[in-house]
């Protein structure tokens, strides 16, 4: 309820617009894209409130050290250490074969500069546990952000890479110059 009302403030009180399809239905792996600036985490906590969404959300450890722990564990972040970031993906299918039930927030690609490709994992988690995915997005252009489509892969990584270009093909991020091209390093598997 309070996280609701926080939401609605927000969005009164923001210069970007919530434009959205219907929250998902059931769990799903939620891209946010282009994922350029660190305020696309206030941006996906406030689309998420106002839908009222529970989601988990990947980020790196040094995130939940100190102080930061509780509050970033409440937000709903699980760390990810860098260094074995593969484990994450099995821990988070265990979690959700396990019958915990949330909207998995993933940016595959990151906020620096240099990156050249997206991160399959989002992928991966998808197809494991059969989770659709939903196009979260920010475009800075339109000074507009929320929730596009869901759909589920279908296990042809370029297909199912073309229609994610397609969907984020027109949208800029908050920070326009950082945008990475969504493209798997590899589009003939999900390594």
């Amino acid at each position: 309820m309070i996280r609701r009302a926080l939401a609605r403030t927000f969005w009164a009180c923001s210069r970007w617009t919530l434009r959205t399809e219907p929250a998902p239905e059931k769990p799903t792996v939620l891209l946010g894209a282009p994922h350029t600036s660190n305020w696309d985490f206030v941006l996906m906590l406030a689309i998420a409130w106002r839908l009222d969404i529970d989601v988990r959300w990947l980020g790196k450890k040094s995130l939940f050290q100190g102080w930061r722990r509780p509050i970033m564990r409440g937000l709903g972040g699980i760390p990810v250490d860098r260094n074995d970031a593969s484990r994450v993906v099995e821990e988070v299918v265990a979690q959700i074969r396990a019958g915990e039930v949330f909207g998995l927030v993933v940016t595959p690609d990151g906020t620096r500069k240099g990156h050249t490709h997206w991160k399959s994992g989002f992928y991966r988690v998808a197809r494991e546990t059969g989770m659709p995915v939903t196009l979260g997005y920010v475009d800075r252009t339109t000074m507009t952000t929320g929730l596009g489509p869901s759909f589920e892969l279908t296990g042809d990584v370029s297909a199912d890479m073309d229609r994610i270009r397609d969907f984020y093909q027109d949208k800029a991020g908050h920070t326009p110059e950082h945008r990475v091209e969504p493209r798997l390093r590899d589009e003939s598997g999900t390594r």
